[in-house]
């Protein structure tokens, strides 16, 4: 399984801001498109951000202009930095380093070697 650690969970207020944290190796960082994916049913994620070697970032619709991912590369992390809150954000986040990242991505079908074990973010008042 690819070594990939998260932090940075926890909970916050709607309105509230976390920052995720995800620290791999040098040969990960350096080989791989990178992503915050998040838990929507049982096995199945979607991808909320990602980030391509060379920096460029995506994004899905319901985090756009509140979510911003970067690489630190003295590091080997990537962050996701997560503003304005709101409860539908509820859920494990689970950093990803993979060659190719999808939209959805189910785990019954393609495994979860690409994955870390998560961190839950709780958004509530």
């Amino acid at each position: 399984q690819v070594q990939l650690v998260e932090s940075g969970g926890g909970s916050a207020q709607p309105g509230g801001s976390l920052t995720l944290t995800c620290t791999t190796s040098r040969i990960i960082f350096t080989s791989n498109i990178m992503g915050w994916y998040r838990r929507i049913t049982g096995n199945r994620r979607e991808l909320v951000a990602a980030i391509t070697l060379t920096g460029d970032s995506q994004y899905m619709d319901a985090v756009k202009g509140r979510f911003t991912t970067f690489r630190d590369a003295s590091k080997n992390s990537i962050y996701l930095q997560k503003n304005n809150l709101i409860p539908d954000d509820t859920t494990i986040y689970y950093c990803c380093a993979n060659a190719i990242l999808t939209p959805v991505w189910d785990i019954s079908k393609y495994g979860s070697n690409s994955f870390g074990h998560g961190t839950q973010v709780t958004v509530s008042s």
